[in-house]
């Protein structure tokens, strides 16, 4: 993709047509929780500004406020056992709880708001292990350091006195960061699909699987459907809930399904860089297929009190250097605690 430039009439008006908005703050809060240190970033700086953008709603998600739980299991093929040690991997069923969201910290929002959605998977492993992650139907993310994202979510608010994002700030951020061209020209093209069922949902961040040598496989993951893609229609433009009541139909009909493929780093390929893809001829291994047969509500559903926190993790998988990880993990941790608290007192006003 070449970094195409944007005068900036062009880039706002992208904004209001896809939501850019509410898109960057999710994908920021989701990847970027700030965690650097105490006397940088944090947090609650980033918490705080989100909720400038999104308003606050009690007993939420920060972001991504907006889902559906989701049930299933995990059919392991063994392909995957020689790179990574963990059980997941071997041939085998594993139970999922999952999630599937749109971006915004709204949780009445319209689904058609907002292009990128989000699948978060808890595999429950049969040793008492969790595999927990969080995946995005983008190709990269927009930038690659903790301190871009927080300056990026600044530079996107939308001003109190117009309600529109400042078109001199966002055209500062994107002259000092133009790594961020090749995310605004895949928005500006990008056409949302009609179901999360055929959605692609990629990890974007790298993981190294450990094998039983305790070799390091430097990997991305991504789970491709079996439903074909289909753009999203008119009348579903006019279903604020399209989404959600797509599944639940596709469910009651029968399972949905996605095949784990694996992609393998070569030598060189840059494992801390969100917003790079590697190569598209890296090897591939397909490690099994999820298979989806349940949806419920995500208020008091399955899914509601976990928290997807990408560094739950097994032994034979173990994060990269990419310096997002730990600030998903800290703003992952802020939100949870957040809301469950949120959420007790909510209960506790009703006894």
């Amino acid at each position: 993709m070449t970094n195409t430039p944007f005068t900036t009439g062009q880039i706002l008006a992208r904004l209001a047509a896809i939501a850019f908005v509410p898109l960057v703050l999710i994908v920021l809060f989701l990847w970027g929780g700030g965690w650097l240190t105490p006397q940088r970033l944090s947090a609650d700086k980033l918490v705080n500004v989100l909720q400038q953008a999104g308003g606050e709603h009690p007993g939420y998600r920060r972001n991504h406020a907006k889902g559906l739980c989701v049930t299933g299991s995990f059919i392991s093929n063994g392909n995957a056992s020689t790179l990574s040690r963990a059980s997941v991997f071997a041939v085998g069923e594993t139970p999922v709880t999952g999630r599937f969201a749109i971006a915004g910290g709204n949780p009445a929002a319209p689904d058609y708001a907002v292009p990128v959605r989000s699948l978060a998977l808890a595999f429950q492993l049969a040793n008492g292990e969790q595999w927990r992650t969080g995946m995005n139907a983008m190709p990269f993310f927009p930038v690659s350091t903790v301190e871009q994202f927080y300056e990026l979510q600044v530079a996107s608010l939308p001003d109190a006195a117009t309600g529109k994002p400042d078109a001199g700030k966002f055209k500062a951020f994107v002259q000092k960061n133009p790594e961020v061209a090749p995310f605004l020209a895949w928005a500006k093209q990008n056409v949302p699909s009609t179901s999360w069922a055929s959605d692609r949902f990629n990890s974007l961040n790298a993981f190294r699987f450990m094998d039983k040598a305790d070799v390091a496989h430097l990997v991305r993951w991504s789970m491709v459907p079996h439903t074909d893609y289909q753009p999203i229609s008119a009348d579903e433009k006019r279903d604020k809930n399209f989404l959600q009541t797509d599944l639940k139909q596709r469910l009651a009909q029968g399972p949905l399904k996605w095949d784990l493929l694996i992609t393998v780093a070569q030598p060189g390929d840059d494992g801390s860089n969100a917003a790079k893809v590697w190569p598209a001829d890296r090897q591939t291994i397909n490690a099994g297929t999820l298979v989806l047969t349940r949806a419920t509500e995500q208020q008091n559903g399955p899914c509601n009190d976990i928290n997807y926190d990408p560094l739950i993790l097994p032994d034979g998988i173990a994060a990269s250097d990419d310096p997002l990880l730990n600030a998903r993990s800290a703003a992952y941790a802020k939100s949870y605690n957040a809301r469950t608290r949120e959420q007790s007192a909510q209960a506790g006003a009703h006894l």
